[in-house]
């Protein structure tokens, strides 16, 4: 829309039409479809029929499709509210930044009442010792239903009884809770496919009607997927000039000037020398790690690391140690130990020992002490690997990670891990550090030789979301084949702006793109939302995990019942709620959570939709157990910018 007096009329003229249709309908003996619109085009001017504007039978006056307070004619908003939030609030902003000499610490965790986890506790039991009975007894009287567990003809079962039995008897129970099938854009809302089930999850069946939904669950957490605006704009001019797929590996055949472009960036966003791009960003882990470890190697992981990282230390051959999640003197201790005692057995010193953790704990919401662990690294003389899938471009003054937030110089640590696929709205995956060390990557990385290399669509968007975060310096664009990030490393020194030089000449770049502007307000829109869920929800009186300016918060649930009614009550809310539900193994056997992803796309509108209806429902399930101070929810939604300003909370 170029301006708010068109969006007014647009308004005016889609209701108009929903108005005219429901009465057809309703003349006809009809239903309306209830579900809030579909937009399959994020274009509010297009003339397609499946936009938002041209919807006949949606709801207007649910606060997703369009705000419900309209902007003034003074304010021009050139994105899609379902996919990018108009908020021109001022106020609603905060700079996520760590404040310098000051110890990290993450929010205390908090133990619930005995009661809770006696009643948790009972009911995995129930669960287990009710499905082994209807397991013994099923596979006597109702041999059909029980086959696929049972020898048949001489072949042994595909499915053992005893390992899908925790598949069978609980995740069953809550299916509906997960693999939700969507459509459209994963913006600030959501469409679901709408789908019931006749067995109790065992099928589902397509209702064939579409629900909007408020999405707090999909890692957009700049709110770059949008299929309008300057980054859908950049793709759309590469796809015409690239297609859509590299068709080879980066070692075959696939390497295209995109590719180098895009890792001449990248080293450029994260401030290391240069970077080596993945097509997935679990691969980026699980075949980088074996090329940097092997036998005779020692790797220190955190307990909650993420799964591609066990996966591949395994890989590689590594011994391994753990140590207790974000605890320094723990890690102290074990640093100690492995050192003096050296190899098992033999007791010669390690090859190497290189310590792994994340920048962002996805399920916990924490950070990694950096601080502490520099000042150990510093002592014991450690390689360092950094896993910033949750962090980079969420966190820092600069959206540039967790050294960016502690402002520790990148070139501190040894490798940088990201991946694309949370803060840029992309895919894959990237490893940083020096040029010797991605050189040497490059060539015994399985991903180089074996993986699809990334598409050129996907690049696209990388290179233009990462600049918009950036902004652009002035400069002449560059076509060449072979850019290096030390090439311009002397340009404007870290964290500055993109040299115009890295980016491809053709590339369209808009003017809040050039000069930062548009990913300035994504960064501090994302961290208002962040603290304000975090400090609105322990202010309710619920359990909590992690930092106030983490976008992952994660709501403890505990009991395994509760998981399936608190998402199936948000989804069916007044404005529908979409989030994601976590249990063992994923977690430990007693904390089910719940976990809200925030993006920079939320209004603060939608955060105290958010509140509302977890405040409701917390009630209802006997979720809110916290011992801290309270406040009404009332309260909660008018001092919001007070409750993020304020100084830590104890």
């Amino acid at each position: 829309m170029p301006t708010a007096a068109s969006y007014l009329s647009a308004v005016s003229e889609a209701d108009a039409r929903a108005r005219a249709l429901g009465a057809t309908v309703n003349a006809h003996g009809g239903t309306p479809n209830s579900t809030p619109a579909l937009s399959l085009s994020s274009s509010v001017t297009t003339t397609s029929e499946d936009t938002v504007l041209n919807d006949p039978v949606s709801d207007y006056n649910d606060g997703l499709t369009y705000p419900r307070m309209p902007p003034t004619s003074e304010q021009v908003f050139t994105t899609v509210h379902t996919e990018f939030g108009h908020c021109a609030n001022e106020k609603f902003r905060f700079t996520s930044q760590h404040h310098a000499g000051a110890p990290y610490k993450s929010y205390p965790e908090q133990d619930p009442p005995y009661y809770i986890l006696l009643t948790t506790y009972i009911s995995y039991l129930l669960v287990i010792c009710l499905g082994h009975l209807r397991d013994f007894f099923g596979k006597r009287f109702r041999r059909s239903a029980y086959r696929h567990l049972m020898a048949q003809d001489g072949y042994a079962a595909l499915n053992s009884d005893f390992d899908s039995f925790y598949t069978r008897r609980l995740k069953t129970r809550l299916d509906d809770c997960f693999s939700q099938p969507t459509t459209g854009v994963p913006g600030r809302t959501i469409v679901l496919l709408d789908r019931y089930s006749p067995d109790h999850n065992k099928t589902m069946i397509a209702l064939g009607t579409r629900t909007r939904g408020l999405n707090v669950s999909s890692y957009n957490y700049l709110g770059f997927a949008q299929a309008r605006g300057a980054c859908a704009d950049a793709v759309e001019a590469g796809v015409q000039r690239y297609g859509v797929s590299a068709c080879g590996a980066r070692l075959e055949g696939g390497t295209l000037d995109l590719h180098q472009q895009a890792e001449a960036l990248v080293a450029r966003f994260v401030g290391m020398e240069d970077s080596l791009i993945s097509s997935m960003g679990f691969a980026t882990n699980s075949t980088i790690i074996p090329a940097l470890v092997s036998k005779g190697c020692l790797v220190i992981s955190d307990e909650y690391n993420h799964a591609s990282i066990r996966f591949g230390v395994r890989l590689s051959g590594a011994n391994v140690r753990m140590f207790k999640h974000n605890d320094m003197k723990a890690l102290e201790d074990l640093l100690r130990e492995v050192i003096s005692q050296g190899q098992p057995k033999t007791h010669r010193p390690w090859k190497k020992i290189l310590l792994i953790v994340e920048g962002l704990f996805s399920m916990e919401g924490t950070m990694a002490n950096l601080p502490v662990i520099m000042e150990l690294k510093k002592k014991y003389k450690f390689y360092l690997f950094v896993d910033e899938a949750h962090s980079v471009g969420a966190l820092g003054p600069h959206g540039r990670g967790v050294a960016d937030y502690f402002g520790i110089n990148p070139r501190n640590f040894d490798i940088l891990m990201g991946t694309f696929t949370k803060s840029f709205g992309a895919a894959g995956g990237y490893i940083s550090g020096s040029k010797a060390l991605i050189d040497r990557l490059r060539v015994h990385g399985h991903s180089g030789c074996y993986a699809e290399a990334m598409p050129p669509p996907v690049l696209v968007q990388v290179i233009a979301s990462m600049a918009g975060i950036m902004g652009v310096s002035p400069g002449p664009s560059s076509s060449a084949l072979t850019i290096k990030a030390d090439d311009i490393a002397e340009q404007e020194r870290y964290p500055g702006k993109a040299p115009a030089a890295i980016l491809p000449s053709w590339m369209p770049l808009s003017p809040s793109m050039c000069d930062g502007s548009d990913g300035l307000v994504r960064l501090r829109r994302l961290t208002f939302n962040a603290r304000y869920l975090n400090r609105g929800l322990r202010k309710l009186g619920f359990i909590t995990y992690g930092c106030d300016n983490s976008p992952v918060v994660p709501v403890l649930l505990f009991n395994p019942g509760k998981m399936a009614v608190f998402s199936r009550m948000m989804r069916t809310w007044s404005t529908p709620i979409v989030v994601v539900v976590v249990a063992y193994p994923a977690t430990p056997l007693v904390t089910s959570r719940v976990r809200f992803c925030v993006s920079a796309a939320h209004t603060k509108e939608d955060i105290d939709t958010v509140l509302t209806a977890c405040d409701e429902i917390g009630d209802l399930l006997d979720l809110k157990q916290s011992t801290g101070e309270r406040w009404p929810l009332k309260e909660v939604i008018d001092r919001a910018v007070e409750l993020v300003s304020m100084p830590e909370m104890e």
